[in-house]
């Protein structure tokens, strides 16, 4: 068992397991986003951080089929941050959530040596995508087209230069496919730690296995942040999804099947 992992386990609440905490009507989801841990601040500017920030939350309502309504922003500030970078940082954070129709309502600033943001989403959705509820014979899948994260994270390290349409810095997320999907969807997930280690919580969550119908590369697999979804349904819903997700733009790659088993990816923390 992995740190996360084990830190969840100490905690009992029939809340915890899903992207966020659906309670009465509202959802609760919160996320980090952390100096030397999610980014160097080498590599992005105060707004593209803050952006990246919010965006990173918003995924976690996208993956429910939420509608975002309130936030809440915790700032961990560096003495030597200039307040023009601190506005715009602000700046990114209030853009972002006001395109997805969310408020900032409050939070915390503290002084650090380092630049961490933590934010609390309040979302509502009249039907909520869980990532319980998978049987054996349906299909998995993917949106988007992951492992370009993993490339251009790499590239990073490496001193080099990325595009500046480069998901690493603004997630692209799926909405309105999501939205639309619902319907057909028995469950999903953001795949925010890689698609293999994301995979493994959905079967662990469901106590179920899988039989890939195709090769997933590691190059793949292994590329965290994506913010692409994972989306699991019914066989006889399949040819409905693909044509959607063809009619809206969104690239979707089925890509296993759940059955009775004990399959899992090899995968390691990304948080430690």
């Amino acid at each position: 068992m992995d740190k996360e992992a084990f830190l969840i386990s100490r905690f009992d609440s029939r809340f915890i397991g899903d992207d966020g905490a659906v309670i009465g009507e509202w959802i609760y989801s919160a996320d980090a986003f952390c100096e030397g841990t999610h980014f160097l601040k080498e590599w992005m500017t105060p707004r593209q951080i803050g952006r990246k920030a919010m965006l990173v939350n918003l995924s976690d309502a996208v993956a429910m089929n939420a509608d975002p309504a309130y936030a809440l922003l915790t700032l961990s500030i560096p003495r030597q941050m200039e307040e023009e970078a601190i506005a715009e940082l602000a700046k990114g954070v209030q853009e972002c959530a006001a395109e997805y129709g969310c408020e900032i309502v409050g939070g915390d600033t503290v002084g650090g040596e380092k630049l961490h943001l933590s934010i609390t989403l309040v979302s509502r959705s009249e039907a909520p995508l869980l990532r319980r509820g998978i049987r054996p014979g349906d299909l998995l899948a993917y949106t988007g087209e992951l492992g370009g994260v993993k490339r251009d994270l790499e590239a990073l390290f490496a001193g080099k230069k990325i595009s500046r349409d480069s998901r690493f810095f603004e997630p692209k997320l799926r909405r309105d496919f999501i939205r639309k999907a619902r319907p057909r969807l028995r469950a999903g997930m953001d795949i925010s730690d890689g698609l293999y280690c994301d995979v493994n919580k959905l079967l662990d969550l469901n106590e179920l296995g899988m039989e890939a119908s195709i090769e997933i590369p590691a190059a793949v697999g292994m590329s965290g942040e994506e913010y692409e979804m994972l989306v699991a349904f019914a066989p006889d819903e399949r040819e409905k999804i693909e044509t959607l997700a063809k009619e809206m733009g969104v690239p979707l790659t089925v890509f296993a099947r759940v059955e009775k088993n004990d399959f899992r990816y090899p995968c390691g923390s990304h948080h430690f």
